[in-house]
Parts: C-alpha cells; sequence; structure tokens
C-alpha cells in the first residue's frame, strides 16, 4: 500500500511539474509574464542571475546593449518582488512588435524543393526611380562596401536576387536556427536596400550593399522587443553602419529607448518606418534618435495610412513596391514599412563619399546626426514650404544627398 501511495505521489509530483513547464512555456510564447529588467552597473552576472532564479524567474536573453536581461517572471507578485531587489533600475513590458506592412497585393514564391523558377527580366522599380537612385551609380557608388542591416523577418537564403549581397546575420527568437525569411517581408525590405544589378528582377537603392539578416520577427511579422533590442545589440557589436526597422509598436518603452540611443552612440545610422495607422508616429521612429520616414505615392502624396507627426523627419515612396520576397519570388507590397529601406539605401549612398562641408564635429567621417542632416537638406520638399508632419523635410533623393 505504501509503495503504492508512494507512486501516486511521485506521479502527481511529475504531473504537476510537467504542467507547470508546459504553462510556462506557453506564457513565454504569448508574452504573458515577458519582462526586461534593467540592472545597474554595480551587480556582476552571477549576482543579476540569482536576483532572478529568487524571484521565480527564468532568464531569456542577455541584453548588455542596454545592461539588461529579458526573463520570464510567472506572475504579479514576482515582478513585484524583484523590482524592489537592490541592483534592479526598473522591469519594463516585453511588448509584441509587428511588421509594418499594408498586406500582400501579390506573391507567389517558389515552393521548397522545386526548382528555381524563370526569373523575370530586371526592371527599375518607380520608387527606386522616384528617388534618383539609379543617378548615383554612374559615379561608381553603389554603395560597396557599406553594411546594412535589416532588422526584420530574416533574408531569403536562396533569392538570386539577393544572395550575393547577403554577408551574414543572426536568428535572436532562436540563435539555434537560420536568418532565412519565412514570412516575405524582411526579403521584400532587403530589396529595396540591396536588390543586385544582375538582369533580373528588380534592383535596389544600393546595389552593392552588404546585408545582413538580424531576424528578429517570425513566420506572422510578430516579435518580442527584447527579440529586436538583441538583435540592434548584434548590429552594434558587428559594425553595421545602417539599420532599418521597418516594424514597430505603439508603446513607448524606455529599454527600447536606450537600444537606439545606444546604436547612434555608436555610430549606426537608424532608419524606421513611422507608422500604418493614419495617426501618431510609432516606436522606434518616434524616438529622435532615429530617422522616422512616411510613405508617399506616384503622385508624391502622403498615403492616407502614413502615419504622420512631428516626429516624421522624411518621406519616401511606399505605396505599391515591387520587390524581392520570401523564398525566389516577388512581390508588390504597401506600406511605411517599404518608405523606410529607400532612406536606409541612401543613407548607404551618403555614407560611401566624403563628408566634406558636413563634419560637424571635424572627425573626418559621418556621424548619424550628420548622414540626416545631409538626406534632410537635399531632400524635395512636399506640402507646406519647410517642415511639416506629413513629409518632414521632403522626399529623400538619393543623387541630390551624394552630390
Amino acid at each position: 500500500m505504501k509503495k503504492i501511495i508512494l507512486g501516486t505521489i511521485t506521479l502527481t509530483a511529475i504531473f504537476g511539474l510537467a504542467l507547470f513547464v508546459v504553462q510556462a512555456v506557453a506564457q513565454v510564447n504569448d508574452g504573458s509574464g515577458r519582462k526586461i529588467v534593467v540592472f545597474s552597473g554595480a551587480l556582476n552576472e552571477a549576482a543579476k542571475d540569482e536576483l532572478i532564479a529568487r524571484a521565480g524567474g527564468v532568464k531569456l536573453k542577455n541584453l548588455d546593449l542596454i545592461g539588461a536581461k529579458a526573463v520570464w517572471l510567472p506572475d504579479r507578485s514576482a515582478a513585484t518582488k524583484l523590482a524592489v531587489s537592490a541592483g534592479v533600475v526598473r522591469i519594463d513590458d516585453d511588448v509584441a512588435v509587428e511588421a509594418l506592412m499594408r498586406g500582400r497585393i501579390s506573391a507567389k514564391p517558389a515552393k521548397s524543393g522545386k526548382p528555381v523558377p524563370p526569373q523575370p527580366a530586371e526592371v527599375l522599380p518607380w520608387g527606386v526611380d522616384r528617388i534618383d537612385a539609379e543617378l548615383v551609380w554612374p559615379s561608381g557608388n553603389t554603395a560597396d562596401p557599406i553594411k546594412v542591416g535589416i532588422i526584420d523577418t530574416g533574408i531569403s537564403n536562396k533569392h538570386p536576387d539577393l544572395l550575393a549581397n547577403v554577408q551574414g546575420g543572426i536568428n535572436t527568437i532562436n540563435p539555434r536556427k537560420s536568418w532565412n525569411d519565412d514570412n516575405g517581408h524582411g526579403s521584400h525590405v532587403a530589396g529595396i536596400v540591396a536588390g543586385l544589378d544582375n538582369d533580373i528582377g528588380i534592383i535596389g537603392v544600393g546595389p552593392a550593399i552588404d546585408l545582413y539578416a538580424i531576424k528578429v520577427l517570425d513566420k506572422n511579422g510578430s516579435g518580442f522587443l527584447s527579440d529586436v533590442i538583441e538583435g540592434i545589440q548584434w548590429a552594434v557589436a558587428n559594425n553595421i553602419q545602417v539599420i532599418n526597422m521597418s516594424l514597430g509598436t505603439a508603446s513607448d518603452v524606455e529599454s527600447f529607448h536606450d537600444a537606439v540611443i545606444a546604436a547612434k552612440n555608436a555610430g549606426v545610422v537608424t532608419v524606421a518606418a513611422a507608422g500604418n495607422s493614419g495617426g501618431s508616429v510609432i516606436f522606434p521612429a518616434a524616438y529622435p534618435e532615429a530617422i522616422a520616414v512616411s510613405a508617399t505615392d506616384q503622385n508624391n502624396v502622403i498615403a492616407s495610412w502614413s502615419s504622420r507627426g512631428p516626429e516624421v523627419d522624411l518621406a519616401a515612396p511606399g505605396v505599391s513596391i515591387y520587390s524581392t520576397y520570401k523564398g525566389t519570388g516577388y512581390t508588390t507590397l504597401s506600406g511605411t514599412s517599404m518608405a523606410a529601406p529607400h532612406v536606409a539605401g541612401s543613407a548607404a549612398l551618403v555614407l560611401n563619399i566624403a563628408v566634406g562641408a558636413y563634419d560637424v564635429d571635424a572627425d573626418g567621417k559621418w556621424d548619424p546626426d550628420e548622414v540626416q542632416q545631409k538626406l534632410q537638406d537635399r531632400a524635395v520638399d512636399l506640402g507646406v514650404a519647410g517642415f511639416d508632419i506629413f513629409y518632414g523635410w521632403g522626399l529623400v533623393n538619393a543623387f541630390a544627398a551624394t552630390q
């Protein structure tokens, strides 16, 4: 009888533990219980991990760029306990972040395992043409070897119109997995920035840019802020010169702002999509350290759905943009997601010329503020004269900015 009782107790304990693990994993995946804990510099790593464990939490990843860790906490009381611990500066929500596109218009990527279909003949997308990027290339400036990080859903690892420019990357959602794009959004953005000049498909703003795939969003185009911050962290550590974030959240989270500030302080030009709500600019675009980009159509008019406000710095083409997609396909998409990479590519072209009179701090190299200033000074003024909340300082013009 004792053996039966002990066996029952053991099975109950095992079942209870398994149920707890299942529930914990579910909460990590759905976002409940996910937090970003910011520590003071006085604590070493072991002490930080011990505080998390004492609160009943689990460390998900280190966010050294901002002196923080992403963690899972079982309930509100655990968060309260941790928040009042010596050495904890604050606890932020690890909020959801989304890709910023208006919906797929047409897309038929090749199915995995099947031969690559014949590629369409190369066309100059209207957006690349509108910002006069093609007028820059005859001078020999194709933005080679400027490094641009696409913080997004990844980049296709088999697309013939992209792959030669992709120099590496990371999957911050699961570092054991590939940075390959299983959504399509990131590949579309990458093509706008740096589609190859190879007689097929499309050509990007800087056709010889070194692309880096920083996969922070999943196959649904969604992710967590901590993964985005780790992506920014990776970009800084790998000397990426421009990062494009065609993603965002309506939540103003201090940890997100800290990461964008850290990137700028490291010399990284940060370009972000303004948002597609037709309302206020979202984050990270709303942060002053980022170049916020609204979307225009072929008539140089702001899209009705493009976010607007005093945070907008520049406008760029973002309606019916044809570019690369996941696998080996192509598609047409709309969104401020499509506008931002026109500016990111333009920034790369600017970084590939001498800083000249824009060298405000006389250090002989481009700094993020100097790049932004030249892009704004050489933009095509739209709307009311000067700055406005719809177009910022105007429509980006890559050719004028590189003269």
